[in-house]
């Protein structure tokens, strides 16, 4: 449950719980859709907890202007489009209007994978993957070497590793560093000239491939399966700390997401024998990117195995769950 104060001459206040208490942001008004500004949000949340003044002074504003609290405010206090900025209310974000007013003034970091890099980023973004043990002596570097502010970015609204990394970043004090979650989909579609995509800029809009796209090349472990006992070439793409058993025993082909000549290998394999290309994964997340090279190569005929690797043992051998197996 939020709540919403609206005082005479200010903006509006949303207070938003937390497990250690409220979190307050502001908001331009409280008639529509809120605003939601974190970083004034955080400047007022600690003025009031570490300033017993200011803690008075803000009690005295509540005494002395009109009130009103609704126990029941609008779910959009806290918008949905971003999920996850209530669980990093630390972070300090940039929206897309501002990223694209400051571009030639900040340090863009994408924080993905090399393949991911590789396949769509902000033009002339540096790649520094999160997940590297030197991630943070990496930006130490960077700042070092410029005092611009330096924004990162990863997926979208739904990935953490934005926010992981600006949160990395200030708990080493690292300074003026930003989290750019709207991340490199939102980007590409506002601004294209911007933006590369397999090494080129600026994009074609019109590449971009969005969800209902990627959907309709997945199949379900089931129909992937029937589907490679008919003429297939299937192209395992696990990374090889992911691989234990392969699907189709003596029949599939294996390639990491970096080994583009295997991959290459296989698109033509299949465009020569005019046979469908099956590829999947260990999760069904990697192949999203794979499917802007096979596009790039003419392939018309491939399909995903929907929920990758993962998916197909639960369906053929049933959910695991704290050791036992419960069949569908």
């Amino acid at each position: 449950m939020s709540a919403i104060l609206t005082l005479r001459h200010t903006p509006c206040i949303i207070l938003l719980p937390l497990e250690n208490g409220l979190d307050l942001h502001w908001a331009k008004d409280c008639t529509g859709q809120p605003e939601r500004t974190p970083a004034l949000g955080q400047i007022l949340r600690e003025a009031i907890m570490n300033h017993p003044v200011y803690a008075v002074v803000f009690m005295a504003m509540l005494a002395l202007q009109p009130v009103v609290v609704s126990a029941n405010a609008p779910k959009d206090a806290a918008p949905s489009a971003f999920p996850l900025r209530p669980q990093y209310i630390d972070v300090t974000v940039l929206e897309t209007a501002d990223l694209a007013a400051r571009f030639e003034e900040v340090i863009v970091v994408d924080v993905r994978s090399q393949y991911e890099y590789d396949t769509l980023r902000i033009q002339n973004a540096l790649l520094l993957p999160v997940t590297d043990k030197s991630f943070v002596q990496e930006v130490r570097r960077l700042r070092e070497s410029s005092t611009k502010p330096i924004v990162f970015y990863c997926n979208g609204k739904t990935c953490r590793k934005s926010y992981d990394a600006a949160l990395m970043a200030q708990s080493s004090r690292i300074p003026n560093v930003y989290c750019y979650d709207a991340g490199v989909f939102d980007w590409a579609k506002a601004h294209p000239e911007k933006t590369a995509l397999l090494g080129k800029t600026p994009m074609n809009p019109k590449a971009l491939i969005d969800s209902d796209r990627f959907k309709e090349r997945l199949l379900p472990p089931k129909d992937f399966a029937a589907k490679a006992e008919g003429a297939a070439v299937i192209l395992d793409v696990r990374d090889r700390a992911q691989r234990d058993t392969p699907l189709f025993p003596f029949r599939e082909l294996r390639a990491q997401l970096d080994e583009n000549a295997k991959i290459d290998a296989a698109i033509e394999q299949a465009k020569r024998e005019k046979k469908t290309l099956l590829i999947y994964d260990a999760v069904g997340k990697q192949v999203q990117w794979m499917q802007y090279h096979i596009e790039e190569k003419g392939l018309a005929d491939y399909y995903f195995m929907k929920g990758g690797a993962q998916a197909y043992w639960d369906a053929t051998l049933g959910k695991v769950s704290l050791g036992t197996a419960k069949a569908k």
